[in-house]
């Protein structure tokens, strides 16, 4: 039999029983549209998870005093030294570490803060110039504080996108080349330089102290907790250090590595400066702990990648069940056409005719649920991410589920074929 007469045979038999095809197909339909779902959510979630970390800095290495965790109810006769780092650690680093490109002194704690005519509690962080670069943050308003400022303590802030708007009542939060910024009716207008909506030279009362504003940043977004970058105020460290919290001790010490593949050996660099530093000796537990972010990334993407593999391969189960419905329904077709089957033979079709017929019956039926699997699940993701929920379609995966798909219906069509082209043309004849 040639192929187009095949195929017409297949499409023709496919169609006389619309429903019963299409309530066949139902389980390959679900299994194709599941795994391409949940592995589209699962790469949507890694992308964002890598988007937010990544928003922290580029190639960013945290060090921050060691944590000491006590157990209730435990006597352990001598306390820990609880962890610290100062600037005099920052300073060090700085004339040492050879492959960092940006490295800056943290120190950060909540203020009640005055502007405008508002007031509100925020994080204000002391930070170096170098922060900016660390975090790859622009300015939308004026300029950031200089190594002069820091070494002066000048009383000088530059605001976060929602501070500067919590505080003065505008958003200012516009692109980094929009200049100035107004509300955000007016940037929707175009008009987005009115002078009162200038926070720059404005002063603000962070404590006791007042500052003058000197810039404001464009905006960042969520952090990888879902916290609002944005609703910070920076001020010069040693200002900070002297001003507000009086204290020498950092919060953390950011530092970025010139590239991602010296990550490791900038941690290990550091942990060595840093031990020579606070005077540890070898196999002596540090009073600091370094976080690698490159490490989260890779960490949170692999958790990502075996749930996603996980929740896929129990979605592609639905695809087994499928392929049963498949066996069975075809099974039932080879009974049903017992004569039909009989009257092929006997005008001339061979074994292998019949065999190809069946199993192209049944990897036709299974691959059209699984193009139709394919477009449900294309049009569920497009609903899920209007509803605020990441997705990221990949289109080798929709091609190798539709590949599945005829796979299953090639496997589990294979046994109703050879029942098929195993009959005897006479006892086909002769059945009732």
């Amino acid at each position: 039999m040639k192929i187009p007469e095949l195929l017409h045979t297949c499409f023709r038999s496919i169609f006389r029983s619309r429903m019963r095809s299409l309530l066949t197909s139902l389980g390959i339909i679900i299994g194709v549209g599941s795994v391409i779902i949940m592995v589209a959510v699962g790469e949507g979630a890694r992308r964002s998870i890598e988007e937010r970390i990544n928003a922290l800095g580029t190639n960013l290495i945290q060090i921050m005093p060691r944590r000491i965790m006590m157990r209730p109810g435990r006597n352990t006769g001598a306390f820990p030294r609880p962890g610290r780092i100062t600037k005099a650690d920052a300073e060090k680093l700085k004339a040492e570490a050879s492959y960092a490109a940006a490295i800056s002194g943290i120190s950060q704690r909540s203020f009640p803060v005055a502007g405008g005519d508002s007031s509100r509690t925020t994080m204000v962080m002391g930070v170096e110039p170098d922060y900016l670069v660390i975090r790859g943050w622009d300015l939308v308003q004026g300029s950031f504080f200089e190594d002069s400022d820091v070494a002066a303590r000048s009383r000088v802030a530059v605001l976060g996108a929602t501070s500067a708007a919590q505080l003065f009542g505008g958003e200012t939060a516009a692109a980094p080349e929009g200049g100035a910024a107004g509300t955000a009716a007016d940037a929707a207008a175009g008009e987005i330089n009115r002078p009162e909506d200038e926070v720059i030279g404005r002063q603000i009362r962070i404590g006791r102290e007042r500052f003058t504003v000197i810039g404001v940043l464009a905006r960042k977004g969520a952090d990888g907790g879902g916290g609002d970058q944005d609703d910070v105020i920076m001020v010069p460290l040693d200002t900070a250090l002297a001003r507000l919290v009086n204290s020498r001790n950092l919060s953390t010490i950011a530092m970025s590595v010139v590239s991602r593949e010296y990550m490791e050996a900038s941690r290990r660099e550091a942990e060595l400066i840093l031990r020579e530093a606070h005077r540890l000796n070898e196999g002596e537990t540090p009073d600091f702990e370094i976080l690698n972010m490159a490490d989260i990334i890779d960490m949170a993407s692999e958790t990502s990648r075996s749930l996603t593999t996980l929740l896929a391969a129990i979605a592609g189960v639905s695809l087994i069940v499928g392929g049963i419905g498949i066996m069975n329904i075809m099974l039932v077709s080879v009974t049903e056409r017992t004569r039909e089957i009989g009257l092929r033979m006997a005008v001339g079709a061979r074994k292998r005719d019949i065999l190809f017929q069946f199993l192209l019956e049944s990897t036709i039926l299974s691959l059209l649920g699984g193009l139709i699997g394919i477009g449900t699940a294309f049009l569920v993701c497009r609903v899920l991410r209007a509803a605020g929920i990441p997705t990221a379609v990949n289109l080798l995966t929709a091609a190798a589920a539709a590949c599945f798909a005829a796979l299953v219906g090639i496997i589990f069509g294979y046994y109703p074929a050879r029942k098929a082209a195993g009959l005897y043309p006479i006892d086909a004849l002769r059945y009732e």
